[in-house]
Parts: C-alpha cells; structure tokens; sequence
C-alpha cells in the first residue's frame, strides 16, 4: 500500500439547499413526527393523543418534580409504564387527577389502607 491510497477522496455533494423557514418546518414536522413538508402525516390516533401535551404552549404548565418512592412503587410503575408504553409522569399525573376527583371520604378510605 502506498501514501497515495490514503489520500481523502472527494465525495459528491448531494445536498439540497434549503431554506431556513422550510428547514425550521421540517424541524418541527420531525418532532411531530409527521414526514418532510411534503410527505403525509404518519402519527397513529394514540400518538396523537400523547402528542397533545408535548406542544410548546402546553410544555410551559409543567414542573419538574421529586418525589420519594418505595422500590415496590417503582418496579409497579414501570411495569404499568412498559405494559402501556406511556410515559411514567403520565401515569402519575392521571392517578393524580383521579384521586383529586374523588370525595373526600374516598380519598380518607384509600390514606388510611395504604399507611401502616
């Protein structure tokens, strides 16, 4: 082998030129996860829904948040979480709101067979 087999061969550029606002469109299609500004959307009725609180005006009524869990709790929730496929704040939250919807007297019930 000699030095000239290592010399770096010129690729053909194929790139498109594109322009920033068709670039940008592209971006958020691919976050959205619909194809490129011309192909048709591919997001599954489920996807969708998911989707919904993943766009910029929602994403601001979210707060990081952390809580301390038992080793149960945590091999329950991600058993819940893979079974499902959603994610594990999700969950929360919706048990949440659950518990939040219920009366007073349910919610005391629950308090007092989950302590001890």
């Amino acid at each position: 082998m000699s030095l000239t087999d290592l010399k770096r061969k010129k690729t053909k550029d194929t790139r498109v030129k594109v322009s920033v606002d068709d670039f940008i469109k592209d971006a958020n299609n691919y976050a959205l996860g619909l194809g490129a500004s011309h192909d048709q959307p591919v997001i599954t009725s489920t996807t969708q829904d998911f989707l919904k609180g993943l766009d910029k005006k929602s994403t601001k009524i979210y707060r990081h948040a952390t809580f301390t869990l038992t080793e149960k709790s945590i091999s329950q929730l991600d058993e819940i979480a893979k079974s499902n496929k959603v994610a594990k704040s999700k969950i929360l939250r919706i048990l949440i709101d659950d518990f939040y919807q219920q009366s007073n007297t349910k919610q005391s019930d629950l308090l007092r067979k989950t302590s001890g």
